[in-house]
């Protein structure tokens, strides 16, 4: 029996970029599902959740970055955006927004291909998750981190941090580490999106459970992970 197509949602308003994409997502074994603006793509994937979704920055109707945060509010898919402004990198990739990855314009749709296979990967090729101490609780198969029975709503990229942060507890992770841990390319990347990131994961820790200080600052070094007694 075969197994059902992935979909991959391609929110871009450029009708030749977008039907190229959704020709080598086809090739690729994928169901695309192309929108050519922002306005329904929410409604989509609260609908049926997607596998992953290329968004570009400059939509009609609703921007990429207004899609990209609407989701975040539920949603840990994984999202690949699309931009032609290399202002915006820091930005896209910061915590406040919460996406995974990005491709500048112009682009190769073998790269795009590439980079959604690896966050695809990333995201659905995980071992059983296992209590890490402390009342927190790793869980891999659905990228999702617990404390006690509460789970924290975090992105891909949260989860990847917080994870290397919790496997090491006590241990001082410069930003270049941790940046190494959530972005596997090594690309170049401000520092700044490690400082948003940990920003983040504290407040929604806080959230959860408002008494708990488990992240750490190391001044002028990096973060580390304690558990909590």
């Amino acid at each position: 029996m075969n197994a059902v197509p992935r979909t991959v949602l391609v929110v871009e308003d450029d009708d030749k970029i977008a039907a190229l994409l959704v020709d080598y997502l086809r090739a690729g074994g994928y169901r695309p599902e192309r929108h050519a603006d922002g306005l329904g793509v929410v409604a989509a994937v609260q609908r049926q959740a997607p596998s992953a979704i290329i968004l570009d920055l400059m939509l009609p109707g609703l921007d990429g970055i207004e899609v990209c945060k609407a989701l975040r509010r539920f949603s840990s898919v994984p999202i690949l955006m699309l931009t032609a402004r290399v202002d915006e990198i820091d930005r896209l990739l910061g915590l406040e927004l919460g996406a995974d990855d990005y491709v500048c314009k112009p682009c190769s749709p073998r790269e795009v291909m590439a980079r959604v296979k690896a966050l695809i990967r990333r995201a659905e090729g995980r071992v059983a998750g296992e209590p890490v101490g402390g009342g927190f609780t790793v869980d891999e198969a659905t990228q999702r981190v617990r404390i006690g029975e509460k789970p924290l709503p975090l992105t891909p990229v949260e989860f990847r941090l917080l994870k290397t942060l919790l496997e090491q507890p006590g241990r001082v992770f410069s930003r270049d580490n941790l940046l190494d841990a959530i972005h596997e390319d090594f690309r170049d990347v401000s520092d700044r999106a490690v400082d948003t990131h940990v920003k983040n994961i504290r407040r929604k820790i806080a959230a959860v459970a408002p008494t708990l200080e488990c992240v750490h600052s190391v001044y002028g070094v990096g973060y580390r992970f304690e558990l909590p007694e």
